[in-house]
Order: C-alpha cells, then sequence, then structure tokens
C-alpha cells in the first residue's frame, strides 16, 4: 500500500482531506502497481529544515511525492494531517481557503511535484474515514 493523502476544495471554499491510498492491482512477478497517470511535467524542491508555509492553494492539480521530512499540514477548519516520507499528496485544493504546512522535525522537505495532465485519472482509493466536517465535499472530484 502506498499511503496517500487527498486535499480537496469543498463546496464552501474550504480545503478538506481524506486519507486513503494508491489503488495497486496485482502485476508481473507479483509487484503489485498501479496504472499509468499522464502528467505534464516534474519538478524537485527541498525546503530547508523549519520551514513553513502559509494559507495557499495548489498552484495546479498535482502529486507532491515526500522524499524526505515530515510535515504537519492544516485546513481553515483546524484539521491536521501529517505526511511522512513515502506519502504522496494528491493536492487538489486550486481554489479557496487553501492549506497551510509546517515542518515538524530538523529535516529538510525533500519532495517530488508531479503535475497531472488535464483530467487525468488517478486510482485514489479512500480509507473509510473522511475529515470533511461541513458534510460538503466528501468524495468530489474524485476518480478511480
Amino acid at each position: 500500500m502506498i499511503r496517500c493523502v487527498r486535499i480537496w476544495t469543498g463546496e464552501d471554499g474550504n480545503s478538506r482531506f481524506e486519507e486513503g491510498a494508491v489503488k495497486l492491482a496485482l502485476g508481473a512477478r507479483g509487484d503489485m502497481l498501479s496504472g499509468k497517470v499522464g502528467a505534464q511535467s516534474i519538478s524537485f524542491q527541498e525546503t530547508a529544515s523549519g520551514g513553513t508555509f502559509t494559507w495557499h492553494t495548489a498552484p495546479i492539480r498535482q502529486f507532491v511525492i515526500t522524499l524526505a521530512g515530515n510535515l504537519d499540514f492544516e485546513t481553515r477548519h483546524g484539521e491536521h494531517f501529517t505526511i511522512r516520507p513515502g506519502d504522496v499528496l494528491l493536492a487538489e485544493d486550486t481554489a479557496g481557503s487553501g492549506h497551510s504546512w509546517h515542518l515538524m522535525d530538523d529535516q529538510p522537505w525533500r519532495r517530488i511535484y508531479v503535475v497531472l495532465a488535464p483530467g487525468a485519472p488517478v486510482a485514489f482509493e479512500a480509507a473509510t474515514r473522511k475529515h470533511d466536517t461541513a458534510g460538503v465535499g466528501a468524495g468530489r472530484g474524485r476518480e478511480q
């Protein structure tokens, strides 16, 4: 299982999140594989330890794959989730009130940004618990 947290904009304009995984199926040699996802670009970024970023939205629909660093993300509703090395963030909150984050330890945040092709389906599989306090936006825009 590859842990994935999806963050999107609810109907009230606030960011919501749900935890889940990248959906995998049995492939060659017993490996678990996802389907291919159309991407426009890939880039790498590093933020020094102690880094923080106040309220913002995702600039575009993208995967953010964490290589190093532990982060605390927060929505305007005061809900938190943690991203650790090996986790994937599916950032879809490209409008609205946004989210913030800060590094939780003395490690830099090393990550890969994969900008998704417009309309590219993503094999995100939500866990049973959703973090949508207003009851709107849950599951909206999720493609499987």
